[in-house]
């Protein structure tokens, strides 16, 4: 959004609004993911690389509480205010923590996607590849090359643009390839089972098919909801860069699908719980000791 009199017209009537719901998100976010982050250094059960992955994504959605969403009420209010210049240096830094943590977030999900079906393919050679050390390595290179992209916003729109657009294609292929393979290896080890029922398979490896694929639904859910919230802004981002939305459709429809982006960290807590057995008892466990030290 454009810092000036004629957009602050427009937006001064939804600014309230619109700051009232960063903040109530901004305080969900961040008790959320707090909560999260504390309950997997607990969790024992889940594979340590795993568990890596899962942290990198919710400290993403809490440096989203934390930093975009205090941000964006301060844009706000300073349209409110009419003080041009707050207005400017938050919209900058809003915009490139915001796309730096979103594209992070994208890429995190779409490595734990990729970790899902190494478990499946490598079978007993899966701890020995995919390591802590290996996965840190990873999280921290999208950490880099996003944070040192998204600075370069001042630069040139369009390096932003088609990094943004390359990367965003490319997780989407690589997440519906990586499960697309994972349901079919799936299907194919039912109808074996199916195939040879009067064989009756081992007790442990049913167990362990049982508990993958409920790992596979549970990290589905995630990229399903991280695929909702992003989509809508996504189209409007490659509508307003074709010329297909004016500046002044873009302040207010750009406004509405950046708060339903951001409202992903706050969801994304109550489906770790939801899904995630390990990490409800982990956090159940976590709130009881709260409750016990007050």
């Amino acid at each position: 959004m454009e810092c000036s009199r004629s957009v602050a017209s427009a937006i001064q009537p939804y600014a309230y609004y619109f700051s009232s719901i960063h903040i109530l998100l901004s305080l969900t976010a961040f008790l959320g993911n707090s909560l999260i982050l504390v309950a997997l250094s607990k969790e024992s059960s889940l594979h340590p690389p795993s568990k890596v992955l899962y942290s990198c994504l919710a400290t993403t959605d809490l440096l989203v509480g934390l930093v975009v969403h205090p941000l964006a009420v301060i844009h706000f209010m300073s349209y409110i205010h009419e003080d041009w210049g707050r207005c400017r240096w938050t919209k900058h830094a809003a915009f490139i923590s915001g796309y730096a943590l979103c594209l992070v977030s994208l890429l995190t999900m779409t490595a734990i996607s990729v970790d899902r079906l190494l478990a499946l393919l490598l079978g007993l050679r899966y701890r020995q590849i995919v390591t802590v050390k290996r996965i840190h390595v990873i999280s921290t290179t999208f950490w880099i090359a996003n944070g040192v992209v998204a600075l370069c916003q001042s630069l040139n729109y369009h390096i932003i643009f088609w990094y943004g657009f390359l990367v965003t294609m490319s997780c989407l292929m690589i997440s519906f390839a990586s499960y697309t393979k994972i349901f079919r290896a799936l299907s194919h080890h039912c109808t074996q089972i199916q195939d040879h029922a009067q064989q009756s398979p081992s007790q442990p490896n049913a167990l362990n098919i049982a508990l993958y694929r409920k790992a596979v639904y549970s990290t589905l859910w995630v990229q399903l909801a991280l695929f909702v919230c992003y989509l809508p802004s996504c189209i409007v981002i490659v509508l307003y860069t074709l010329g297909k939305i004016s500046a002044t459709h873009l302040d207010v429809i750009g406004t509405l699908t950046g708060v339903l982006v951001s409202f992903n960290s706050t969801l994304n807590p109550f489906l770790y719980c939801w899904k995630i057995s390990e990490v409800r008892q982990a956090v159940k466990q976590t709130l009881r000791q709260a409750l016990c030290c007050l």
